[in-house]
């Protein structure tokens, strides 16, 4: 029967130690090829007082083209913005990176972790090593939902344009809108028999149209067309859902790798019940709103040490891939993750000739 392995190569990356910028963790990286053809992780770094700067790194390989190690190189994006400062800190936080083929420039979504709470902003570069910031994505209502002021995670674009529900070729946008009262640790304590509903946290696409080269303004650009891609399903994901890595097209459509949230029995508080684990959903190419295939199992969760003790137990989150097209191998992607919330993993995962059924 045809699935998809993964198999863990290891702990790449840790805080520097006598590093101020990474004394509360590495974590949550971005992943994107260069100009150079070199692999850059784009790591958020966790200062004092969980404060989120994102760095730049330069991933090193052994002699059979596994990442063993990063070369670090600096800081891309601080908080310097309005709207990434608060009175206590703020930050920028958890990056994702796609190269768009119509923008003809990368595109990094992250979170800015502002007054109001965490929202989608957007940057864009077109060397990797220098960023200009775009702004905070911008939304339409929809229905009775003002998506404009909820708090939002996990987004990040597709590499090309796809249809939207009109069929038009638009910028795709994924995201998890976080409506008031669908946290874990608020659905945890919601009888388990809850239907699923609009407001449980999920992964929404969204659209909005595109330009060849231009900055994605803010102004008059609003995401629209919004559409619930997927909620929770499956035990392993019961509390909520979210976008890991942005989608990569791949023989059987564009695939992403994301995180579902589960409670474990235990005697601890609320938030160290939780596991977060992560599976595979591949989309349709000619579709991305048409789910073809989703993991009834986690390909990836917390199983070692790293994974397990850290700021936040229990996690795997991932936020980075890359395909090994270098390696001649153009089924292996290697998934570069968060552990624990603490520092970074990387794993190999190896998709099959046949969707499984």
């Amino acid at each position: 029967m045809p699935e998809f392995k993964v198999q863990r190569l290891g702990t790449l990356m840790t805080p520097e130690p006598g590093n101020e910028l990474e004394v509360e963790g590495v974590l949550n990286p971005a992943a994107v090829r260069g100009p150079d053809g070199h692999l850059y992780l784009f790591p958020r770094l966790v200062a004092k007082g969980n404060y989120s700067r994102i760095g730049i790194a330069r991933v090193k390989f052994n002699d059979a083209g596994d990442p063993v190690g990063v070369e670090r190189l600096g800081i891309a994006l601080e908080p310097t913005a309005d709207y990434e400062k608060r009175p206590d800190g703020g930050g920028c936080e958890d990056p994702r990176i796609t190269y768009n083929t119509v923008l003809q420039h990368y595109v990094m979504n992250y979170v800015a972790f502002g007054p109001n709470g965490p929202r989608i902003a957007l940057a864009r570069s077109n060397d990797l090593l220098h960023w200009e910031r775009v702004g905070l994505a911008s939304f339409s209502p929809y229905k009775h939902i003002e998506f404009q002021g909820v708090d939002n995670k996990d987004s990040c674009t597709f590499p090309d344009a796809i249809p939207n529900p009109s069929g038009h070729p638009e910028l795709g946008l994924l995201h998890r809108p976080l409506f008031p009262g669908t946290s874990p640790e608020e659905m945890m304590k919601k009888s388990r028999s809850k239907e699923i509903d609009i407001h449980l946290e999920s992964i929404w696409i969204s659209y909005r149209p595109v330009k060849l080269n231009e900055h994605i303004p803010v102004k008059g650009a609003k995401f629209t067309s919004h559409h619930r891609l997927a909620a929770p399903e499956a035990d392993w994901e019961k509390l909520k859902i979210g976008c890991g890595t942005p989608p990569v097209l791949t023989k059987h459509g564009w695939m992403i790798i994301y995180h579902g949230v589960h409670e474990t029995d235990g005697t601890g508080d609320q938030k160290q019940r939780l596991v977060y684990s992560a599976g595979v959903m591949i989309l349709d190419k000619d579709n991305p709103a048409n789910i073809l295939y989703r993991s009834p199992q986690p390909v990836l969760k917390p199983d070692n040490p790293d994974e397990q003790v850290g700021l936040i137990a229990n996690v795997v989150f991932p936020t980075g891939i890359d395909c090994r097209h270098d390696l001649g191998t153009p089924n292996r992607f290697d998934l570069y993750y968060g552990m624990a919330d603490d520092r970074i993993g990387v794993a190999r995962l190896d998709i099959p000739d046949e969707l499984p059924d």
